[in-house]
C-alpha cells in the first residue's frame, strides 16, 4: 500500500511541477491524473498494484473535503459580496457537468448497441 500511495503522490507532484514550471492554466493534480492515466495505459499491470490503495482512498474521500469546508467557513466573510456570483457559477457548472455526462453516456450507449464486441475479438 505504501508503494502505491507513493506512486499516486509522485504523479500528483509531477503534475504540480509541470503546472508550475510551464504556467499551465490547469491544476497540477489534473495534470498528474492525466500522467497517471497515460502511465497505466502503457503499463496496465501497474493498475493491479495501485487499485486497492486508490479504492481505499475513495472510501474515505469525504474526509478530504473537511479542510475545504473549513476554508470556506473561514473565508465566508470575504466572499459575502460575491455570493450571487459564486452560487450562480456553482449552479451553472453543475448543470453543465450533468448535461455533458448525460450526453457522453447516451453517445457511448448508442455506440455500444451499434458495435457489439464480437466474441472472438474480446478474447
Amino acid at each position: 500500500m505504501l508503494g502505491a500511495l507513493a506512486a499516486l503522490l509522485t504523479f500528483q507532484c509531477l503534475g504540480e511541477g509541470i503546472s508550475y514550471l510551464f504556467h499551465v492554466p490547469v491544476p497540477g493534480p489534473v495534470i498528474g491524473m492525466l500522467l497517471l492515466f497515460g502511465f497505466l495505459m502503457l503499463r496496465p499491470q501497474s493498475a493491479d498494484a495501485i487499485e486497492p490503495t486508490a479504492l481505499e482512498l475513495l472510501r474515505h474521500l469525504s474526509l478530504l473535503f473537511v479542510p475545504a469546508g473549513v476554508g470556506i467557513m473561514v473565508s465566508a466573510g470575504r466572499i459575502r459580496g460575491d455570493a450571487v456570483a459564486v452560487i450562480a457559477s456553482i449552479a451553472i457548472s453543475t448543470t453543465l457537468a450533468i448535461a455533458v455526462a448525460a450526453l457522453v453516456t447516451r453517445a457511448l450507449m448508442r455506440r455500444q448497441r451499434r458495435d457489439p464486441v464480437a466474441p472472438e475479438a474480446a478474447s
